[in-house]
Order: C-alpha cells, then sequence, then structure tokens
C-alpha cells in the first residue's frame, strides 16, 4: 500500500469522526477522541472485512461510543413507607468501561424511570461502539472481528439498567438495586441523632394537637385550624411541621441497614426477605417516633428492638395458614433452640424426656407443642416423579359411601316405624337384646334385671316380638334390605 493510499484512508477516518462528533454535539453528548491513527487504520480494516459496520450517513443519527459521557442521574429520595422501592444507579462515564445501553444515551433528556418500552433498552450496538472496542483492540495488535459482536453482546446484556417496577425485573434485581440505595445513606452522628430526636418529638406533639381536634369535631383540622390549635403562626408552623417531618424520614432512612442486618436473621421462617425488609421497616419508623434522646441510649440500640418486634409477629401472623397464637409462637421458638443447645452439649439428638426437663415442662404439653407446629400440607400436593397424582388421591376417606350410608338411613326410618306397630314392653326388649340404639347386645339376664323379672319372662316376650314382626304386613319392607 502506497503512502498515498495510506493517506486517503486516514482522510477518510477523520472524515468519519468528524461526522461523529458532530452528531454528538447534537444530542447535548461530549465525544471524545481517545484512538491512535494506526488504531483507526486497523479498526477500520478489520470491521470493514468482518462486514461489521456501515460509514454513517451525515444526517443518520449516531449513539455515542463507549468514550461519550453520559449525563449523571442523581437518585431520587426513599420513602421511608416503601423500603423496596429502588432507582438507577448513577452511569459512570470512563473511557475503559463497558457500553452503555443505546437507548439510555440516544436522548440526553432520558431518563430509566420514564422509559414507556422496555424495547428501547434493547437496542443493538451502533457503529460507532463497534468502531471504538474494534480500534481499541487494534492499538495493541491486529484486531479480532469475529469476537467483537460477541464481546458486544455480552457487554450490552450486562449494562442493562435496573428499573424499580419495570416488566420483567426479577426481585433479587429489585433487592440487590434497594441494597445499593440504602448503601450510600451516610450514618448519623450521636449528636444528629438528638437533633433529629427533638425534631421528631415537636412533630408528634403537633400530631397529638391533631388527635385532640378531631376528638372534639369528629374531623381533622385544616392547615390553618391546626396552627390555631397549637397557638402559632400560619408559617411559622409550616415550617415547624416540614422540618418534623424532614427529621422523622431521615431518622428512618438512615438506619434502614439495621433492618436488613436484622431481617437476614429470620428468613427461612415462612416469610419472603422482602416481606421481612417491609415489616422491620415499619419498626424502625414506630421506633424513631418512641425514642427518647435524654434516656442516652443510641438510637440503633433502641430501635434493634423494635425492628425484632415487629418482625417475629409479622412471621406469627402471617407464616402459617393456621395461626398460632403470639405465646405459643415464642414457646416453639424456646424449644427448638433449647434442641440446639443440647444437641451441641450432648452431641447427639436429644430425647423428649431431656427438652422437657430443659423446658420445665411436662412431655405430654411439649408433644401437644410439637404436634401444633407441624404446618399443614395441602391435598393437592404432586406425588411421584411425573407429578400426576395428588396426596389425597392416597388418604383413605372417613366416611362412607354415600350410598351406603343413604341406605343405612332409610333402613333405620323403616326399621322404626315396624317396631312402632309393637308394644312398648316388646320394642324396648328388642332395642337391648339386639343392640338397636347403642349396638351393645345384652343378655336375658341383663334384660330381666333392668324389668325386674325373670330371665324365661324376657325370653317369652321377645319370641312373642319377633312372631309378630315375621307378619307379611309387617316383614315385606324389611325384605327388600336382604336381598
Amino acid at each position: 500500500m502506497t503512502s498515498a493510499a495510506v493517506k486517503q484512508r486516514l482522510a477518510r477516518l477523520r472524515a468519519i469522526l468528524r461526522r461523529l462528533r458532530a452528531t454528538a454535539q447534537a444530542n447535548g453528548t461530549r465525544f471524545k477522541i481517545c484512538l491512535t491513527a494506526k488504531g483507526l487504520v486497523r479498526a477500520k480494516a478489520a470491521l470493514l472485512k468482518a462486514g461489521s459496520v456501515q460509514q454513517p450517513a451525515l444526517g443518520q443519527q449516531v449513539v455515542p461510543s463507549l468514550c461519550s459521557e453520559p449525563r449523571e442521574q442523581k437518585p431520587e429520595s426513599l420513602n421511608s413507607r416503601h423500603p423496596m422501592a429502588a432507582n438507577p444507579s448513577p452511569a459512570r462515564d470512563r473511557c475503559s468501561a463497558g457500553p452503555q445501553p443505546a437507548a439510555a444515551q440516544a436522548d440526553p433528556s432520558h431518563h430509566p424511570q420514564k422509559t414507556k418500552s422496555p424495547a428501547k433498552t434493547k437496542a443493538a450496538p451502533t457503529a460507532t461502539q463497534s468502531l471504538t472496542a474494534a480500534a481499541r483492540s487494534g492499538s495493541g495488535g491486529a484486531a479480532n472481528a469475529k469476537t467483537a459482536p460477541g464481546a458486544q453482546k455480552r457487554s450490552r446484556h450486562a449494562a442493562q439498567p435496573v428499573r424499580a417496577g419495570a416488566k420483567g425485573v426479577y426481585t433479587e434485581d429489585s433487592i440487590r438495586v434497594y441494597l445499593q440505595e440504602i448503601g450510600r445513606i451516610r450514618l448519623l452522628r450521636p449528636d444528629e441523632e438528638i437533633e433529629l430526636a427533638r425534631k421528631i418529638a415537636d412533630l408528634l406533639y403537633l400530631e397529638q394537637e391533631a388527635e385532640t381536634y378531631f376528638n372534639e369535631n369528629e374531623r381533622y383540622p385544616s392547615v390553618s385550624e391546626w396552627a390555631e390549635q397549637v397557638s402559632m403562626p400560619y408559617r411559622s408552623f409550616k415550617r415547624r411541621l416540614k422540618l418534623g417531618r424532614r427529621a422523622k424520614e431521615k431518622m428512618v432512612q438512615s438506619n434502614l441497614r439495621l433492618v436488613v442486618s436484622i431481617a437476614k436473621k429470620y428468613m427461612n421462617r415462612g416469610l419472603s426477605f422482602q416481606d421481612l425488609i417491609q415489616e422491620g421497616s415499619l419498626g424502625l419508623v414506630r421506633a424513631a417516633e418512641k425514642f427518647d434522646h435524654e434516656k442516652g441510649y443510641k438510637f440503633s440500640t433502641y430501635a434493634t428492638w423494635w425492628i425484632r418486634q415487629a418482625i417475629t409477629r409479622a412471621i406469627a401472623d402471617q407464616s402459617r395458614t393456621i395461626r398460632l397464637p403470639v405465646h405459643l409462637y415464642e414457646t416453639i421458638s424456646r424449644i427448638k433452640k433449647s434442641t440446639k443447645t443440647l444437641s451441641q452439649e450432648l452431641g447427639r439428638k436429644p430425647s423428649e424426656e431431656e427438652i422437657a426437663e430443659r423446658m420445665e415442662m411436662t412431655i405430654e404439653k411439649l408433644r401437644f407443642i410439637a404436634k401444633s407446629a407441624q404446618l399443614p400440607i395441602s391435598l393437592e400436593t404432586p406425588i411421584g416423579k411425573e407429578e400426576d397424582s395428588r396426596l389425597g388421591d392416597f388418604i383413605e376417606s372417613g366416611t362412607e359411601n354415600p350410598d351406603q350410608d343413604v341406605a343405612k338411613n332409610l333402613l333405620r326410618e323403616d326399621l322404626e316405624s315396624v317396631l312402632a306397630t309393637l308394644s312398648p314392653r316388646e320394642r324396648d326388649v328388642l332395642r337391648l337384646r339386639y343392640g338397636l340404639d347403642d349396638g351393645r347386645m345384652k343378655t336375658l339376664e341383663d334384660i330381666g334385671q333392668i324389668f325386674e323379672v325373670t330371665r324365661e319372662r324376657i325370653r317369652q316376650i321377645e319370641a312373642k316380638a319377633l312372631r309378630k314382626l315375621r307378619h307379611p304386613n309387617r316383614n315385606g319392607v324389611l325384605k327388600e334390605y336382604i336381598k
């Protein structure tokens, strides 16, 4: 290749870069050149050979490359009432970083939470991205044209932004983003905790006055009426109320990591990790309202008890299909803890007597509590490898066949109607002799003692009653049940 041809190709590459820079500036994005001339020549040659890049037209919209610097996005403040709300993390603008999503860079005013179509975040790599990646590899040696598209595909999926509430975002991603967000919040100093606690106490006083107004007038006051209730000017009251609410929000947000650390200890107990965090956050809000800084304790020490109580109560109330009383659930927890301790001390599984002795309760009570702790199993649980059978198919029914049950009821009704044709004494003798009432047959001697007659007299009464029942007018109905 002659020097003239090299100069001509360099001129073409410079023209392409000028067009890319102009397009990037029109879109409001800065474009930095971090490529050498030698690398540009090798990259252009490799990509043209692979057919993976085309020279863009002057009016064609080109997405900025890896060297583009997208605007940083400031994360929104986290709502303490909804701790699972997640915001995208700020983008990092480094030339050595992986490719950014195309849709997120095409429009400088684009915000990840305002994306209406998920397809925008899956745009294919542009000519600028392909040229930059290949030229970087070409600056150190010959570019590999086959590996560039695969690397761009992997990096495109890796750099996909996660939007809270977006369709298709997994729960694990939401938790990860939430943990990243609360990890950026700075912890409070002791003097800041005291100052915030004072403002929260002032807020609680104002809310208590609003409750007093509600009890007197059966409606909540407006802002102006609220200010009159506490005898304050309107503007001063609004500023005081705003400062109190901000202090409460900051106190809660700065201690959300404490909720996560406590919730991890109660996993796999019937509630998901998200529910544990949510319930613990409600306990944290309650702790912020009840905290008394004059006692001299740190807020985290005080809030731990409220968070733990909120989580344990939620597990006791929501983790089971059949709710157990809170005191029984606490007893079950103590039994499990004692069983674990005895196993470590004895080096084996403890017996029921040993557990009952440690818990200071009877074996009968221990067995009752252990039976109550068993979780219910659905009769629709699949059984077998192919899961074509259900658990309910293998459980014997406690009731008889409906046809047999109906036949027994009809037989009893017909038998009662036939016995009604006998005398009361004959009817009672037959009932006792054949156990028609309780299923227990009595001897002639026992029946004679009941009626205070001899055994022979009872036999005569029985024989007379049976002769009457054998009459065709009486036994015609009962013969149908013998067939």
